[in-house]
């Protein structure tokens, strides 16, 4: 229970003397620590006050750490921390400060401070009266000062912000520019006048255009050893551009950036209190879309890209994440299969991921497993990759086999056109090396002779813009040596022969995986695959980029001859040869001849043909069609089994003597029963023999 007590200052007790009292002082930021000294001189008068209400002096301690700091939040406010800790230990008395305000900005840290003050049984003073929060009604009156504190920096802000908002609107809220632009005295934005700076930013742009990833852009300029221009935001304005190495994310912040493309933004990124790092004041944010974005005036300064291109880069961009639930390809990679991005499944439409098997990992399979991995249902198909890609490998190459001539034409056009802009980049960059290096020499010859101390360190700035220009020439010269400036006749010669010989060109050793994606997506727009329409087939619908759509069967290779798409028609052929009385291997060389496949796509073999048979129960043709081998044959001679009979033996002994010699036979080929020559007299010497042994044999035993 909140107790009663009176509104006189006769509530400090001696018990409240015998603590500490403890001044808070605080100001939001060094601005107004700088420009409001009559605040913080008015805050630190406190004391006064605090030796009027019967403190000693060297009993009140001044907290004064936070000078500088808002007070929306006790992150990073390490006085008032101290002063939490000190009313829970118990050292404190009395609380003074100028107002809540000063003490906190927000509710959470203000009724914390309440809260242990009335457990602790600790006064808090602001400039006009002391408070008991202990006491019902002072409580009360503490809590709406708590709540006017933080709705009055509520107010602030919104007034800040609509006076910020407005002036966006109208384009003259001053933004961070970035280095390609420069903000001139009458407050006009204009290209950098540096030649070298505008240069290195058309060529992102113009090779994200060619290679449509800001990774392979970032590794292009990295090969060349060209830097990319950046103006840092900290520290006093003007800033200056320097050059960095490029990363991934300097060339992501150049083709994200929409001044480049002539427009004002603002509004660009809007807070997300879940994203604050620990330990950060600052409120993380998050990127908002280019359609959502607040404010945005087009056209407003020079631009490197148009407008169009702009949005069509962030179009690129978003597509180049992998995302298959989300409708996004990714860039093309190095992996074997040839539509890895593109393909959708032909059954729900949906797009259809990649994996790998095999003993390697090194097989790929097109795989739609969208509703397996949200409802846990059976993948809808999986689709082997080889046959597809190969079908699809020769569409592109027959639909641009017509164009071949103008391809090497173009590519000569485009090797050429590179070349020169690489030759202009080292350009610029020797002449500023050779004018860095100009301008330390005459720094170092505009200093008198006799001040050492500075003709000195003017000298080896020099040298180093020396040794830098002398770097530059020799990295040209290793660039020259290695990259033909120039293209000969020979050259050109090879170039044109390489463009019409269009299928050398793709399966050459120089053209990688990502190569050959990246000329499918450039003739092919989506794929769509369904191997559950024909069985043993896989239908294909290729949509092409002009808007065009085409349809095709592909054979799959299957797992058994129940799915195999030539099933029946191998079955019907294996018995027509059967019939003719051709033997396994010889029906194997004719299906093969005939353009027929196995389950699994190698060539037949006669032992595969005698699996069929067995499986589909197709007898051996006999000499008397389909029926069993009689004792004898029509024309006299014996079987097998007739001989074996006969001579009182068994049927191996019969294949022992033919192998021997002791019996004579033909067979119409190879494989088919034997007809066996036996006269009456050489049935008798034979079974003769047979007694004659079998009486040896037994009294040797």
């Amino acid at each position: 229970m909140l107790s009663t007590a009176s509104l006189t200052e006769e509530r400090i007790t001696t018990a409240h003397r015998a603590k500490l009292l403890y001044v808070y002082v605080r100001q939001s930021s060094p601005g107004q620590v700088r420009h409001h000294q009559e605040s913080t001189e008015l805050q630190y008068r406190l004391v006064e006050r605090a030796v009027l209400l019967g403190w000693p002096r060297e009993r009140v301690h001044v907290i004064d750490d936070d000078l500088g700091k808002s007070g929306t939040s006790s992150t990073d406010r390490y006085g008032f921390q101290r002063l939490i800790a000190e009313v829970g230990l118990g050292k404190a008395g009395l609380v003074m400060s100028l107002d809540a305000s000063r003490l906190a900005r927000n509710n959470r840290d203000w009724h914390q401070l309440l809260e242990l003050c009335s457990l602790f049984g600790v006064l808090i003073a602001d400039g006009e009266r002391l408070y008991d929060p202990g006491a019902y009604h002072d409580r009360l009156l503490l809590g709406l000062s708590g709540i006017m504190s933080e709705a009055e920096l509520h107010q602030i802000k919104v007034r800040l912000h609509q006076g910020e908002r407005q002036k966006a609107a109208r384009g003259e809220l001053r933004l961070p520019l970035p280095a390609g632009l420069m903000q001139g005295r009458d407050g006009s934005v204009t290209l950098n006048p540096d030649e070298e700076v505008q240069e290195r930013l058309r060529l992102v742009f113009t090779k994200f255009r060619e290679l449509r990833s800001a990774k392979a852009v970032m590794r292009y300029l990295r090969r060349g050893n060209l830097l990319l221009p950046v103006r840092p935001l900290h520290g006093p304005a003007p800033h200056d551009v320097v050059w960095r190495p490029a990363d991934s994310a300097r060339v992501i912040h150049i083709l994200k950036n929409p001044a480049y493309a002539g427009a004002y933004v603002y509004g660009r990124r809007r807070p997300d209190p879940i994203r604050r790092q620990p330990g950060s004041g600052r409120v993380g944010t998050i990127a908002v879309a280019p359609e959502d974005w607040a404010i945005c005036l087009k056209d407003t300064h020079p631009a490197y890209v148009d407008w169009n291109e702009f949005m069509a880069n962030q179009r690129q961009l978003a597509d180049n994440l992998n995302h298959y639930d989300k409708d996004r390809r990714g860039v093309p990679r190095k992996g074997r299969a040839l539509l890895q991005g593109i393909v959708c499944c032909g059954r729900c439409a949906r797009r259809m991921c990649l994996r790998y098997s095999g003993p390697n990992g090194d097989y790929p399979v097109y795989m739609c497993v969208a509703d397996h991995g949200s409802t846990g249902q059976p993948r809808c198909q999986e689709v082997r990759v080889l046959p597809i890609d190969a079908e699809v490998e020769r569409l592109i190459l027959t639909a641009l086999a017509p164009d071949q001539i103008a391809l090497a034409i173009a590519a000569l056009g485009e090797i050429e056109e590179e070349t020169r802009l690489l030759e202009r980049q080292w350009s610029l960059k020797r002449e500023r090396a050779r004018y860095d290096a100009e301008r330390a020499r005459r720094q170092y010859d505009a200093v008198e002779p006799e001040n050492r101390l500075v003709a000195r360190s003017l000298e080896r700035v020099w040298e180093d813009k020396l040794r830098r220009a002398e770097q530059i020439e020799q990295e040209y010269e290793v660039w020259r040596r290695e990259q033909s400036v120039s293209i000969t006749d020979a050259d050109r010669q090879q170039i044109l022969a390489l463009g019409e010989d269009l299928p050398a060109l793709w399966r050459a050793a120089t053209t990688t995986a990502a190569d050959r994606k990246q000329i499918v997506r450039l003739v092919i727009k989506e794929i769509a695959l369904d191997q559950k329409r024909r069985r043993g087939f896989v239908w294909v619908r290729v949509i092409w980029q002009t808007g065009a759509a085409s349809e095709h069967w592909v054979q799959r290779q299957v797992q058994s001859y129940m799915a195999h798409a030539d099933a029946d028609r191998i079955r019907n052929r294996i018995i027509e040869l059967n019939a003719q009385q051709k033997m396994d291997g010889e029906i194997a060389t004719t299906l093969n001849q005939e353009g027929f496949r196995t389950a699994h796509g190698p060539a037949f073999t006669g032992n595969m043909v005698h699996v069929l048979r067995k499986r589909w129960r197709i007898a051996t043709v006999k000499i008397n069609g389909t029926a069993e081998n009689p004792q004898r044959w029509s024309d006299g001679s014996y079987s097998v089994q007739g001989a074996a009979e006969i001579l009182g033996i068994t049927s191996q002994t019969i294949f022992d003597w033919l192998r021997k010699g002791w019996l004579s036979g033909r067979q119409l080929a190879k494989g088919m029963p034997w007809q066996i020559s036996l006269s009456p007299e050489q049935a008798v010497e034979l079974r003769t023999r047979v007694r004659r042994t079998s009486r040896s044999q037994g009294e040797e035993s």
